[in-house]
């Protein structure tokens, strides 16, 4: 899934108007995306517009009591993974890199062409 900020947002200074952003997870219905400090942060989905709704094929999806969603890769879709990964635990800060290596060499061509 790729996503734009919709407008100038100064509650979100780390976010640029008109850059495509891949989302790597969403949580709580929140959508964690690499922000343009490259840290993976949860942003509210209303903030964005959607510009390809595609989502990997091997996103894990759950739903909580309240029907939020989350969904992730499996490798990052373990409890605790984003507080290891902020603690700068280095089996998590080497998955998420992997992870989301792979994700954006799979997505680069994708995000480019919404930049025009």
């Amino acid at each position: 899934m790729i996503v734009k900020l919709k407008k100038r947002n100064t509650t979100y200074p780390d976010l640029t108007l008109g850059q495509p952003y891949v989302v790597i997870g969403i949580e709580a219905d929140d959508l964690r995306i690499l922000n343009d400090a490259g840290r993976p942060f949860l942003y509210p989905p209303d903030i964005f517009t959607v510009v390809d709704r595609k989502e990997p094929n091997d996103w894990i999806t759950e739903f909580g009591e309240d029907r939020e969603r989350y969904s992730y890769p499996p490798s990052l879709n373990k409890p605790g993974f984003f507080e290891d990964f902020f603690d700068e635990k280095r089996k998590a800060v080497v998955t998420f890199l992997r992870v989301v290596n792979q994700r954006l060499a799979g997505t680069t061509r994708r995000a480019a062409l919404f930049c025009l």
